[in-house]
């Protein structure tokens, strides 16, 4: 993994929010930006960016969206050396019922779990996101994975590739944009003694296979807003895409935008400000 710098941005709520409700909101915003992990501390949130990108542009955005939102940041310079002892202290294990637990390697075994996943998450993962991971994990247990033919859009740390591996998957496809996030999906596949994940970086023209039984999305909504004539196309038919990363207010705007692309919604969950929805493609 390269060593890179970054920026760590501290921002602060408005007291008079309801800071939970808030953060989500402002995460799904920043994240439109290269911003590419978060923390939730206790009345704020903690957002790090690549020293390598325009931070001028990015503050300009951000003095943007103090427009609507009340908040204010103040950032901090982050070595590259001290990155993964960050991220080992704030990163906690993701436990979904008795079905699923996700830890790093200098966690503890969990006992009493079907599956048990070992992430080292590096800087391709973020606490923020335990609420979406969690849903995508939950709804796994009830598709159809045994010799099925999978694509992970989106993959981060390559977590619900492996686990659709665990299930039973024939061919596990995994792409991201983020470099980072490629090498540490392959990273993880070794850890879990998984070889039927196939990692590449880039965007869905980087896909090589066709007629998928089955899509993980778990990104952000305009991501997936953009994607779905091609998800759609890259799907057999009778197939599923589960997609999460999706806040509350956004879930008739995507349901609406999914079904002009031939997909009818059969289920959804939440979890705090966050929804996960499964379609299947008529």
């Amino acid at each position: 993994m390269s060593a890179l710098n970054y920026w760590k941005y501290t921002f602060h709520l408005d007291a008079t929010a309801n800071n939970a409700d808030a953060a989500d909101i402002l995460v799904a915003y920043l994240a439109e930006l290269p911003f590419d992990t978060f923390e939730e501390p206790t009345n704020g949130l903690n957002a790090y960016l690549p020293a390598n990108v325009d931070v001028g542009a990015v503050e300009d955005v951000l003095r943007e969206m103090q427009q609507q939102f009340q908040f204010s940041w103040e950032k901090s310079f982050i070595p590259a050396q001290n990155w993964n002892e960050i991220w080992e202290h704030n990163f906690h294990p993701v436990i979904v019922g008795n079905f699923c637990a996700v830890r790093a390697d200098f966690h503890e075994p969990i006992p009493g779990m079907k599956h048990e996943l070992v992430i080292n998450p590096k800087m391709a993962f973020g606490t923020g996101h335990h609420e979406t991971t969690w849903q995508c994990i939950a709804a796994m247990e009830h598709l159809p994975f045994a010799q099925k033919k999978i694509l992970d859009f989106g993959c981060g740390t390559g977590v619900l590739a492996i686990l659709a591996s665990k299930l039973g998957a024939a061919e596990v496809e995994a792409i991201d944009i983020e470099e980072e996030s490629y090498l540490n999906t392959l990273e993880n596949s070794a850890v879990n003694n998984v070889g039927n994940v196939i990692a590449r970086c880039g965007a869905l023209e980087v896909v090589k296979g066709h007629d998928f039984d089955g899509i993980l999305a778990n990104i952000n909504r305009n991501v997936i807003l953009d994607a779905l004539p091609t998800l759609s196309r890259l799907l057999k038919p009778d197939a599923w895409l589960l997609v999460s990363g999706i806040l509350l207010q956004d879930e008739a705007i995507v349901t609406d935008a999914a079904a002009k692309e031939g997909f009818e919604r059969k289920k959804k969950t939440e979890r705090g400000n966050w929804l996960c929805m499964e379609f299947w493609r008529k």
